[in-house]
């Protein structure tokens, strides 16, 4: 099995947050996005992987210190680490063929924007299977439409006439990913497009069009990263899982604790300092920060950062900042001073 990645976007809608880090590499309880998408769908496969294949955007922006790291999450798995470049956003589609060397054979392709809890087997009888979430509202969505055997039988964005509630949340499976390449070469060829871009849909549709077998992979939990208030959502909701599967430390044994406490569910990473302050519930705090004076809950800070006399509630800061102030709900980018 491979596990296929295109993550090559700049993640606009989280900055300041994504200027000088992508935004699959923003951590959430403790670890990048990237990285535990990729666990959990190795967790849901239940069958080795071979490979995990990654497309990134410009060297610039994707460095040397990305890939190192994304090399590294491939290896824990057992698998080869294979990294592609995507040098225009063209679309998912034109995305998914930047790794057209790895497509071939079984394979998953999921978008590293979105996290996931899910429990299923892959159904034998199926072509491809396309993970959904049930909504309350899929007129904001893409869906799928189904016919009476419960197969995928057409893709409808945001549709204005009720279709089905099962959204489409960006992970895919293909018994054999090459069909998929196939169809959407022909795609580029015949240049079609939406919207500007070269889509994995019209890709889908076709192999549709020939009686390839859709089924749904439905998620119990789909948890998007796609701003700063939804990240925060999503990082409460993975420290609840993380404390009931209890897998993972998340405390840890080199905090200093003085005056202080800690409210779980709470990450905490190496060496922070803590002074004076009430911590959680549903924060995280990257690795050597220093709190002092402070009450933090409903938070997600990172890395090498000073936070001093705060009262911080709904809060996301970046690496290597200080702050010293009495606002609450705050937003404040990489490499930020406020004293």
């Amino acid at each position: 099995m491979k596990i296929i990645v295109p993550m090559a976007g700049r993640g606009s809608r989280l900055r300041p947050h994504s200027i000088t880090v992508p935004k699959p590499l923003i951590p959430v309880a403790g670890q990048p996005i990237v990285h535990r998408l990729v666990k959990d769908i190795a967790k849901v496969l239940k069958q080795p992987i071979e490979e995990v294949a990654f497309v990134l955007g410009d060297p610039s922006w994707f460095g040397d210190e990305v890939v190192d790291s994304l090399k590294k999450l491939a290896n824990d798995l057992g698998a080869k680490a294979s990294i592609y470049r995507q040098d225009q956003p063209l679309g998912t589609g034109h995305a998914i063929m930047c790794a057209k060397p790895s497509l071939s054979g079984p394979a998953v392709i999921a978008y590293a924007d979105t996290l996931i809890r899910a429990e299923f087997d892959l159904d034998p009888a199926a072509d491809s299977v396309i993970w959904t979430k049930q909504v309350n509202n899929p007129e904001a969505y893409g869906v799928v439409k189904l016919n009476d055997k419960q197969e995928i039988i057409e893709l409808v964005e945001k549709p204005k006439t009720f279709i089905s509630d099962q959204a489409v949340i960006g992970i895919y499976y293909f018994k054999d990913v090459a069909v998929l390449k196939d169809k959407l070469q022909e795609v580029l060829d015949e240049n079609v497009m939406n919207g500007g871009e070269y889509q994995i849909n019209d890709g889908i549709k076709r192999m549709m069009a020939d009686g390839k077998v859709f089924k749904t992979g439905t998620v119990d939990e789909w948890m998007d990263c796609g701003n700063k208030a939804i990240t925060l959502e999503t990082n409460t909701k993975m420290l609840g899982f993380l404390i009931a599967d209890g897998e993972e430390q998340l405390i840890a044994t080199s905090v200093k604790l003085d005056n202080s406490k800690i409210i779980e569910p709470c990450f905490i990473g190496e060496h922070v300092i803590l002074k004076n302050t009430t911590i959680g519930p549903n924060v995280s705090i990257g690795n050597d920060c220093v709190v002092e004076n402070a009450t933090v809950k409903n938070s997600l800070i990172q890395t090498h950062t000073v936070i001093k006399n705060a009262n911080l509630d709904n809060a996301m800061i970046g690496n290597h900042v200080a702050y010293d102030g009495n606002f609450t709900s705050i937003s404040i980018g990489d490499y930020s001073v406020l004293e």
